[in-house]
C-alpha cells in the first residue's frame, strides 16, 4: 500500500513510523502524575526540593534540546538524532521500573528528559520532511489527533497501574521502543526533494519576523487553555461536584483538541480566513462556560469547546512554522516553536499566582474568567488581521489546501 505525500509516495510501515513518533512525543510527565501525591510515602526521606526537582527539571531540560535536536537537524541527521533520541528515551523509561530512590528517578528522568526533547521536533519535523502541501496539513492534524489521543489513553493507563505498584506506570516511557524499531524503516525510503512550487522553496532562510509572532502566538493560546488542566480540580471542589469528574473533563479537553485534526483540511477550505478568529472565540466561550456557570453539561461544553478551538491552531501554527523556512530548516523552526509549548507549561502557575495577587481575588473561577477576557482580546486582534501571517490565514496559504 502506498501513500500519497505530494512528493510521491511512502509505504504504510513509513507511516506507521512517523505516526509512532508523533504518538510517544507526549509521554514525557505522564508516570510521574498518578504518584505525585504518594512520593512522600514511597520516599519518605525525600525532601520538598527534591520532589520539585522531580516534577520540574526534567521538563526544563526538554526545551534546551528540543532546540538542539532543531538545530543539529539542519545538518540532514533526522533519523539518526531520532532513533538516538527514542533510545534514550526507552532506556530511560526501563530503567525508571528498577529505580529504588529518589535521587536515582531524578537523575533517570532527566536523561529520559533529554531524549524526549531530541525526539519531539522531529515528531512534526518528519510529518514536514516527508509531505509537502495539503498532504502535509492533514498529516499535521493526524500527527496531533495521535498525539492527544496517547495523552488520553497513556493517562488513564498509568493511573490504574499506579494502584497496582509505583514502579508500573512507568511502563508507558517503554513505548518509544516500538516507535524505535518503526522508524528503522525509514533508512529504507528517505524523504524526496521539495517541489519546486512549494511555499518552502522560496525561503532563503528562516523569517524572524514571522517565526517570533508564531512563538508569541502559539505560547499564548497554549498558556490560555492550560488553565484547565491546572484549575479544575480546584474548580470542581468549588463547585461541590465529585472530584472524579474533573479527569472527565481533563480527558474530554484532550480528546476535542485531538478532534479537528482528523479534518483539519476541510475546516481550512470552510472557514479561510475566518478559521483562526473563530477558533478563538470557541476557546473564549469554552472558558466563559466552565468560569460562570456551575452545572455539569455546561463544564463539559466549556472544555470541549476549548480544546477543539486550541486543536484547530495547533497544527496551522506547525504547518506555518514550515513554510517560512527553507527544507533544511524546517525541523528547526518548527522545534523553536514547540518549545514554546514547554515553556508555557512551565510558566502558567506562576503567570496564574501572579494575576491573582495583583488584583487579589484568590476565588477558584478567577483564572477562567481572567483568560476568557484575555482570549476575546485577542479575538479581536484577529478579526483585523484575519488575512495576516500570524493571525489569520491569507488567500496564497489556504488555496494551496
Amino acid at each position: 500500500m502506498k501513500i500519497n505525500t505530494g512528493k510521491g509516495s511512502i509505504s504504510l510501515l513509513v507511516l506507521l513510523a512517523i505516526w509512532s513518533v508523533s504518538a510517544v512525543s507526549s509521554l514525557p510527565g505522564l508516570a510521574i502524575s498518578p504518584i505525585l501525591g504518594d512520593l512522600t510515602r514511597i520516599f519518605p526521606h525525600a525532601t520538598d526540593l527534591e520532589i520539585q526537582l522531580l516534577t520540574s527539571l526534567p521538563s526544563l531540560l526538554i526545551i534546551p534540546f528540543v532546540l538542539l535536536a532543531g538545530k543539529l537537524s539542519e545538518g540532514r541527521r533526522q533519523i539518526g538524532l531520532l532513533l538516538w533520541g527514542l533510545t534514550l528515551f526507552f532506556l530511560s523509561g526501563v530503567a525508571c521500573l528498577f529505580a529504588r530512590s529518589m535521587g536515582a528517578l531524578i537523575l533517570i528522568s532527566c536523561l529520559l528528559g533529554i531524549g524526549a526533547g531530541m525526539v519531539i521536533p522531529l515528531s512534526t519535523g518528519l510529518v514536514v520532511e516527508y509531505f509537502t502541501g495539503d498532504w502535509r496539513i492533514r498529516q499535521l492534524g493526524y500527527s496531533s489527533a495521535i498525539n492527544n489521543l496517547t495523552l488520553v489513553v497513556a493517562t488513564a493507563v498509568a493511573g490504574y497501574l499506579a494502584d497496582i505498584n509505583w514502579h508500573l506506570p512507568f511502563l508507558v516511557y517503554t513505548l518509544p521502543g516500538i516507535a524505535l524499531l518503526l522508524c528503522t524503516a525509514l533508512h529504507q525510503q528517505p524523504s524526496q526533494e521539495e517541489p519546486q512550487e512549494s511555499l518552502q522553496r522560496q525561503q532563503q532562510r528562516i523569517d524572524g519576523r514571522k517565526l517570533v509572532g508564531l512563538m508569541l502566538f502559539y505560547f499564548f493560546i497554549t498558556y490560555l487553555v492550560l488553565v484547565i488542566t491546572y484549575d479544575i480540580d480546584f474548580l470542581i471542589d468549588h463547585y461541590h461536584i465529585a472530584s472524579s469528574f474533573s479527569g472527565i473533563l481533563i480527558s474530554m479537553f484532550f480528546l476535542a483538541i485531538m478532534l479537528p485534526g482528523l479534518f483539519i483540511n476541510r475546516l481550512i477550505r470552510t472557514l479561510q480566513s475566518q478559521t483562526n478568529l473563530l477558533s478563538l472565540l470557541l476557546v473564549a466561550v469554552g472558558l466563559i462556560c466552565i468560569g460562570y456557570f456551575r452545572s455539569r453539561g455546561m463544564l463539559l461544553v466549556g472544555v470541549l469547546l476549548s480544546g477543539f478551538g486550541y486543536g484547530v491552531m495547533q497544527p496551522i501554527i506547525y504547518d506555518k512554522a514550515a513554510t517560512i523556512a527553507p527544507p533544511r530548516s524546517a525541523t528547526l523552526a518548527l522545534s523553536f516553536v514547540m518549545a514554546m509549548n514547554y515553556l508555557a507549561v512551565m510558566v502558567c502557575p506562576f503567570i496564574l499566582t501572579l494575576a491573582r495577587d495583583i488584583f487579589h481575588l484568590h476565588n477558584e473561577v478567577f483564572a477562567f474568567r481572567m483568560n476568557a477576557v484575555l482570549v476575546l482580546i485577542l479575538a479581536v486582534a484577529a478579526a483585523f488581521q484575519r488575512r495576516g501571517f500570524v493571525l489569520g490565514l491569507d488567500e496564497r496559504y489556504y488555496v494551496q489546501q
